[in-house]
């Protein structure tokens, strides 16, 4: 097969394209691929390398993200942690939904209705932002009210909230999704198969880090 001028040109750009996509895989760039969060924030626990998902319900780019960044969390190896922290941005609708996330937490139906209230929100357009709304969801979901209510309307489930807020203010967090890597690190803004191959590499940086790694 000969292998003309145009082929050539295109044989190029297909393959730069190609190196492009795939550069935040194999390396990372201070400034572009990921940034310092000064100060660092403390983790939960330090033999462990602690991964954070910040985002929010009523955040449509957050649910796209939503599957895809479920099914990578099942991959983590032993010494990774993953979390996810609704955020309110000092919304009051988006506190709302962050009760909702504490709360299915808490009473055991997260599972079950993780991926439910995305698509309430989004596909089905369920005012999911006040408690008239969320409640009446909610009772139509087998869920057990009583504990619901008592658990949604806690203090427990406030502080919650509001020590998620503070996170977010630590790490500097400015949009939904967003993901970061130990207390030190925040993947930038880039697609989302990017986005988790920029914190692959970042958990790999992280655990060479650790004390005794070379």
């Amino acid at each position: 097969m000969k292998l003309n001028r145009r082929s050539f040109i295109s044989a190029i750009f297909v393959l730069g394209t190609a190196l492009t996509v795939a550069m935040p895989a194999s390396a990372q760039s201070l400034g572009k691929d990921y940034t310092l969060v000064n100060p660092a924030q403390a983790t939960d626990d330090a033999n462990k390398i602690e991964v954070v998902e910040f985002f929010s319900y009523g955040c449509s780019h957050c649910s796209e993200f939503h599957p895809l960044i479920s099914a990578w969390a099942t991959k983590l190896p032993a010494d990774v942690t993953f979390k996810r922290i609704p955020i309110t941005f000092g919304r009051a609708a988006w506190a709302n939904i962050a009760k909702l996330y504490y709360t299915l937490e808490i009473t055991g139906d997260l599972a079950k209705l993780d991926g439910e209230v995305f698509k309430a929100i989004h596909n089905d357009r369920v005012n999911l932002f006040d408690d008239k709304g969320l409640l009446e969801w909610v009772g139509k979901k087998g869920v057990d009210m009583k504990k619901f209510t008592d658990t949604f309307n806690s203090f427990g489930v406030a502080s919650m909230v509001k020590r998620g807020d503070q996170l977010a203010q630590g790490y500097r967090i400015t949009g939904v999704p967003a993901i970061g890597v130990n207390g030190k690190y925040m993947v930038g803004d880039m697609g989302f198969n990017e986005k988790l191959a920029v914190t692959n590499q970042l958990i790999a940086k992280a655990r060479a880090e650790k004390p005794g790694k070379k």
